[in-house]
Order: structure tokens, then C-alpha cells, then sequence
């Protein structure tokens, strides 16, 4: 059941709807109705929501790259979304007309099932209608993904991974981006993974490099996602950054190598056969020899860690002695010698590195 005019006119629902980060491809002139059976939706179904109670969450990021101060009343356009996310909240892509929870200021609204201890309960929101076109179906944000596209073989696709969340992973990972850019490369940044916000989003674009991630292949967040569609995002999103001139894409995998998407991708699958080399983020020693271990189990070995242990030189050496893998802070992934020091091996940039323009490459990797 569709309907044109629930409490307000839809034609207001442009100008006076907050519409979040996770709604940011999607062409508004295609909402025509909404449908009130909420309890209906499934994950990347858009829904209009108003806010009914303030508490963990307080400001939406906005489609248009900035946080909005929430009020009581304000209606915003969500989308229906899994969370896992060990610090904050668990929760799944479920709503129903007596109301929901905002998982993520990114714009992902479910159920709560599971917080952390130091979070307050989730903002609660009022669904009031999933978005409708003008055939009455309901919107998905996958039918705003970017076309399919493959990786070409010249492309160095380099993967970020973490012990754990809030490990360093971002900032590894926009490091390593911005010094390979200031080495000369084209790179660009991909989060192949994790829940829709902008925060890392912006990280890579503040390092200087063009950025996606999985909202750009259709997706809110790929928590309880099926792996060949997180696969597929991944070769697309990849493969669009190279066709856009990139040579080499750094990717982060959100949270933790327990988590259990990037369980599935370390233990093989189409993402982790196509990555040319791994950096390890990790908080401390035992994170160190914890993760090499388990990358170890699947048969990989980081080419360096970073993270939060680089922030304390003891844990530093804890960590070299243990594992005998090298360390860079960032300020060594932001400046071109010391990335190109233990990154040089793992490129693959063909145009460079498998020509004869020796001198090109020289001036590059001692830049």
C-alpha cells in the first residue's frame, strides 16, 4: 500500500527531511510515496523516521558530508541496516511501526541487540513510512550502486586489517595513502567494509586521495551481508577506482580479525586472494603477536604493522622482537622514503615498475 500524503506532503520531504551519509546516491526525485508497513523492510530499504528520544547518537550525518544537530520531531531518511560494531552497538536490520533505533549516526536504523558498557541507549525513532518510487515499489539503495567493474591486473590493491576496533585502522590506512601519493603514485582509498558514516570516508579525501566505500556499491553496511555480494562490491569499487587512473587502491576491513565477515575474507575468498600485500593495525604487542598469528593461520604475513602501537616506543619494540615484522608510525607511512623503504616490493604498477623507465621509478621510490 502506497500512499502520497502520510501526515505531510512528500513534496516537503526534500527540503525539511534530514537524508543521511547511507542515502547519499540516491536520486530524490525518485520518491513518490511512502508505504506504512515498515515492519516489511529489509536491509537498504530507505525509510522516513522521526526522532522521539535523544540519547547515544545526537547528530545525523548528512548526505551532503556534514553533522546535523538532532531535535525532537526532526524526520530523517535512513536506511534499514545490520551494525556490528564491538565499542558502540550490535544490531539488526528490523523495525516495526511501535518504533526503532538509530545503530549508527551514519544513517543505519534496526533493533539493538547488544552495547557496549559505556554506551546510553540508542536514539529512538518513530518509523513512519519506507520510501516508495512511483511503481509503489519500495527504494533500495542498491539500485543506486555503481555499475559491475573488474580489477585489472596492473592495479596494486593493498589491504588494511586491525586486531581489533578503534585499533589505528583509519589512520594506517590514510597514511599509507597519502604517502604513497606523495611518492608520485595515483592512489585511491576504499573502505570495502563496515557501517555507513562518513568519518573514514573523509579521512582518505582530507590525505589528499580520492575515496569509496561500500554505500557506493549499494550497500547501508555489509555486517550479515553474503560474501559474494561484499566480493562483488569490492572488485567494483576497486575496479572503479582503477578505471578512474588509480595504480594503487589501498582498502581498510573494518573492525577485528574475529569479526566475522573478515573471518570469511582472510580464510579465502575473492577480496583476499586479490590483495598484494596487508598492513597489520594494532593497540599494542600482544595485538601484534596475536594478529601475525592468525594471519599466519591463513597462510599471510603483513609487510608492516602500525597503528596505536606505534605511539609508544616500548610497545614498539615488544613488537619487533616478537614478530620480527617492521613498524611504521604514521608519520613514516606519510612521508614517501620510509613507505617506499618496505613498500617498493609489493607494487606492481606496470606503467613504472615493469618498463624500462628505471629512472622514473628510481626518482619515485627515493623521493
Amino acid at each position: 500500500m502506497t500512499i502520497h500524503n502520510y501526515d505531510f506532503d512528500l513534496t516537503m520531504l526534500h527540503l525539511n527531511a534530514k537524508w543521511a551519509f547511507t542515502t547519499r546516491r540516491v536520486n530524490h526525485d525518485d520518491v513518490a510515496g511512502l508505504d506504512p508497513a515498515v515492519a516489511l523492510g529489509v536491509a537498504g530499504d530507505l525509510v522516513l523516521c522521526e526522532i522521539t528520544e535523544i540519547n547515544q547518537h545526537q547528530k545525523i550525518q548528512l548526505s551532503s558530508g556534514r553533522a546535523a544537530t538532532s531535535y525532537l520531531g526532526d524526520r530523517v531518511v535512513l536506511c534499514i541496516g545490520d551494525r556490528y560494531a564491538p565499542d558502540q552497538f550490535e544490531g539488526a536490520a528490523r523495525i516495526t511501526a511501535r518504533g526503532a533505533d538509530l545503530l549508527a549516526g551514519g544513517g543505519v536504523v534496526g533493533t539493538m541487540e547488544n552495547a557496549h558498557a559505556r554506551m546510553e541507549e540508542p536514539t529512538k525513532l518513530r518509523p513512519v513510512g519506507l520510501l516508495t518510487d512511483r511503481s509503489g515499489e519500495v527504494i533500495n539503495i542498491a539500485r543506486y550502486g555503481l555499475p559491475t567493474k573488474e580489477i585489472p591486473d596492473d592495479v596494486t590493491v593493498i589491504g588494511v586489517f586491525g586486531a581489533s576496533m578503534n585499533a589505528g585502522k583509519t589512520t594506517a590506512a590514510v597514511s599509507l595513502a597519502h604517502g604513497l601519493s606523495q611518492a608520485g603514485f595515483s592512489v585511491a582509498g576504499v573502505k570495502a567494509t563496515g557501517t555507513g558514516a562518513f568519518s573514514d570516508f573523509n579521512a582518505f579525501e582530507d590525505a589528499g586521495v580520492s575515496a569509496m566505500d561500500f554505500t557506493d556499491a549499494g550497500m547501508p553496511t555489509t555486517y550479515r551481508m553474503p560474501m559474494d555480494r561484499i566480493e562483488q562490491g569490492f572488485e567494483t569499487l576497486v575496479g572503479t577506482a582503477a578505471a578512474n587512473g588509480a595504480e594503487v587502491v589501498v582498502v581498510e576491513i573494518a573492525d577485528g580479525v574475529f569479526q566475522q565477515e573478515t573471518q570469511e575474507i582472510l580464510a579465502g575468498s575473492v577480496i583476499c586472494d586479490r590483495l598484494d600485500a596487508i598492513l597489520f593495525a594494532t593497540p599494542d604487542a600482544l595485538g601484534a603477536v596475536g594478529g601475525a598469528r592468525v594471519l599466519a593461520d591463513h597462510g599471510l604475513r603483513p609487510f608492516a604493522m602500525s597503528g596505536k602501537l606505534t605511539q609508544s616506543p616500548l610497545a614498539m619494540m615488544e613488537a619487533r622482537i616478537a614478530t620480527g615484522i617492521p613498524q611504521l608510525s604514521r608519520e613514516d607511512l606519510c612521508t614517501p622514503s620510509a613507505v617506499m623503504a618496505v613498500a617498493r616490493g609489493i607494487l606492481r604498477t606496470a606503467k613504472l615498475l615493469q618498463t624500462e623507465d628505471t629512472a622514473k621509478v628510481e626518482e619515485m621510490t627515493a623521493a
